[in-house]
């Protein structure tokens, strides 16, 4: 089962709308006209609801086939954008100084309304169909706002999936795996007291960007000599602020990070020797250490039984061959976990073949992904509710 022709015909239409989400990226929560214009579009679409604001600016519309049946299919789509001045180039980059969207979340809602233009046309099923337009997943938990407005018991979904592009992975090839996926993601603050000084006279200070940088080097032991080798897991400071000047030794610095993890004991791990080392480092240097460790988002895991279904439904689309089904885990994170801990389902990755990575100002949606997103998407909700 090959893409779904009438997506094809569809495809110059849905690389149109991602290409107005990308020339207005908003971020977060605050992303009023993505959601307006998702919430216009299903309504032209015809869907049989079309609810806004829902985990503060969320859009969910509802699809019903035009055969009975009780089950109900959920499927997300995010739709913020990120704080990253474009470097691009494209005749429809960013309007918006300092945003762009870098991580393919226009690919991602453009997709799903693709895949509602069709099957509100269609409703070749029996059931429900839920499509999801989440804001706010880079760093803002919309997931857990969506699921914590009751999102799952309002629109009776029994069954939650997930898909986000894939840099480096061929266009029309898929990888999923079952059960962990992708890790959870933990925030360190290690706020550092020493003694202020004349850069000059050293010895009558306590050099706090000399602890910062032993506790920088030390977290790393932690990775290296705590947690298990076979197991997974990363430290990583990633800002580092003490001083003003060249001729002063700061009284204070600050270092900022983040704790990756993929089962619940390293996770407890880390978040127990993090302060233990660089509480201790700071004291052998004569200094303080206070350290803040918060839990983000929790791991992303897959449900076995719902994995096995859309790498199926992958492999119908783009060929048995062209689906991974054990991929290896990846450190990012992400907050459709909070619906995956709601609700069985399953999170699948779609090629965007050579771009740049993620997160990276060059970065850009590939346009040849959409008729196989888009397809899976079709496909997924009319085989689970076949009639």
């Amino acid at each position: 089962m090959p893409i779904v022709n009438r997506v094809a015909d569809l495809a110059k239409d849905i690389a149109e709308w991602r290409h107005d989400l990308h020339a207005h990226p908003e971020l977060l929560y605050d992303v009023q006209r993505t959601a307006g214009s998702v919430a216009e579009r299903l309504k032209a679409f015809g869907c049989d609801e079309v609810v806004a604001g829902i985990g503060r600016t969320g859009v969910v519309g509802v699809i019903r086939g035009n055969k009975p049946g009780s089950k109900v299919i959920g499927m997300r789509a995010d739709m913020d954008a990120l704080p990253i001045e474009e470097a691009t180039g494209l005749s429809y980059k960013s309007t918006v100084p300092g945003k762009m969207h870098a991580c393919g979340h226009d690919g991602h809602t453009a997709m799903l309304l693709g895949a509602a233009r069709y099957l509100a046309e269609t409703r070749n099923f029996a059931g429900t169909a839920v499509v999801i337009f989440q804001p706010a997943e880079e760093g803002g938990a919309g997931g857990k706002a969506m699921v914590e407005d009751g999102m799952m018991d309002r629109f009776k979904i029994g069954e939650v999936y997930g898909m986000h592009n894939f840099p480096g992975l061929p266009v029309g090839e898929f990888s999923i795996r079952p059960g962990p996926i992708m890790a959870a993601a933990d925030y360190i603050q290690i706020d550092i007291e020493g003694k202020g000084a004349h850069a000059a006279r050293p010895h009558l200070g306590i050099d706090t960007v000399l602890v910062g940088a032993q506790i920088v080097n030390n977290l790393q032991s932690i990775v290296a000599r705590n947690v298990d080798p076979l197991e997974s897991a990363v430290v990583s400071v990633c800002m580092f602020h003490a001083g003003n000047t060249d001729n002063v030794i700061p009284q204070t610095a600050q270092l900022r990070g983040t704790a990756r993890s993929l089962t619940p004991e390293v996770r407890d791990l880390l978040e127990q020797r993090v302060p233990e080392v660089a509480e201790g480092t700071a004291k052998l240097y004569g200094a303080s250490a206070k350290v803040k460790y918060r839990r983000g988002y929790p791991v992303l895991k897959n449900h076995a039984a719902q994995t096995d279904f859309a790498a199926k439904v992958a492999g119908d689309i783009a060929g048995r061959d062209k689906v991974d089904i054990d991929m290896a885990p990846v450190m990012g994170a992400e907050d459709f976990s909070f619906m995956l801990n709601a609700r069985p389902g399953a999170f699948i990755f779609i090629g965007n073949g050579e771009s740049a990575g993620l997160h990276h100002p060059a970065y850009n949606f590939n346009d040849d992904a959409i008729p196989f997103g888009t397809s899976y998407w079709v496909k997924l909700v009319e085989t689970a509710l076949a009639a």
